[in-house]
């Protein structure tokens, strides 16, 4: 008895910990608040949905390793994050995304025993956004899950813990999870879970971390990993080359989504057979530097769904065809 009440006393604690560590609030964030939301479209005519998670804008701070909501700096950049790619997901769906506390950039700098947390924490917040958006938006509805970097993450933790429901299942059109890996291992253990196999399968993950030819270990995919990936040039899995000629356009945006430069043929890709990295070619590091301490120059996550804009966009639109087509 003894035993059993120490265990369950020291359990309790490890638990406080991590709830502390975490920055985790008692409050949850109120999603029927508009306020948390930094795109909300329920009266827009569209085919589809697009729930969005936005990559990682808060640096953090010596005390703090998740964004408060509540800073208004933060919000800017987020939205404006935001807006840099609503435009490739768009053209006809309702977009929605939510705010909510990510795990800074200095969280990243941790060992990922001692992130995980953090991420946690910020997951807990863009499930109940999407439980949301399911109870009160949804509908039946097509839906397009998208994101990069740790929104790419947190959307595989909705894919897995959510889409393993056939009937929410089959209304995936694909799940955008640009700039974060996925492995063969992690399909195996949710079987529900497929990875694209070329431009116009539905239902399926699309995903693909790019980087310079010379780069061997990277925070995205460690020395020793293989991630799947898809070509956004060819969509091919495999490492057959798209040249320079198959980039319909790279679009530079600015915090408010409008296109500063677009450059047709800027690069070509294939896939690394070893490590599934995007290798880019026709581009050096020297003019796209990594731009973030957490990376070294050669990995170009930066510009993932830059590098690809036109072509990433055109395959939304493929996808949702094939998939209103199919119903």
């Amino acid at each position: 008895m003894q035993k059993r009440l120490l265990s369950a006393v020291l359990a309790v604690a490890l638990l406080l910990s991590l709830v502390s560590c975490a920055g985790t609030r008692v409050e949850a964030v109120d999603y029927g608040d508009r306020q948390n939301w930094a795109v909300w479209e329920p009266d827009k005519t569209a085919r589809a949905d697009v729930f969005f998670v936005c990559p990682t804008v808060y640096g953090g701070a010596e005390d703090s390793y998740n964004m408060p909501l509540d800073d208004a700096e933060s919000r800017a950049a987020f939205l404006g994050a935001t807006k840099m790619e609503q435009g490739i997901y768009d053209a006809d769906a309702r977009f929605f995304a939510p705010y909510y506390r990510q795990a800074g950039l200095n969280a990243y700098t941790l060992s990922e025993q001692a992130r995980a947390p953090y991420l946690a924490s910020a997951y807990a917040d863009v499930k109940a956004a999407f439980q949301y958006y399911l109870d009160t938006e949804n509908d039946g509805r097509p839906i397009i899950l998208a994101g990069f970097s740790q929104g790419a993450d947190l959307c595989l933790r909705l894919l897995k813990e959510f889409f393993s429901d056939e009937q929410l299942n089959a209304r995936l059109v694909a799940c955008y999870a640009i700039g974060w890996r996925i492995t063969q291992a992690e399909l195996a253990a949710y079987p529900h879970l497929r990875f694209a196999a070329g431009e116009d399968d539905v239902g399926v993950i699309v995903s693909f971390n790019s980087e310079a030819e010379a780069v061997t270990d990277s925070l995205l995919i460690p020395a020793g990993v293989k991630t799947l990936a898809i070509n956004p040039l060819n969509w091919k899995t495999d490492s057959t080359p798209a040249d320079r000629d198959e980039n319909l356009g790279a679009c530079f945006t600015n915090y408010d989504g409008e296109i500063e430069t677009e450059t047709p043929g800027l690069c070509g890709a294939y896939i690394d057979p070893e490590r599934g990295a995007l290798k880019v070619t026709g581009v050096s590091p020297a003019d796209y530097p990594a731009g973030l301490s957490i990376f070294e120059d050669g990995v170009y996550h930066l510009y993932d769904y830059q590098f690809f804009y036109r072509n990433l966009q055109q395959n939304v639109a493929v996808r949702l065809d094939a998939y209103c087509s199919a119903r």
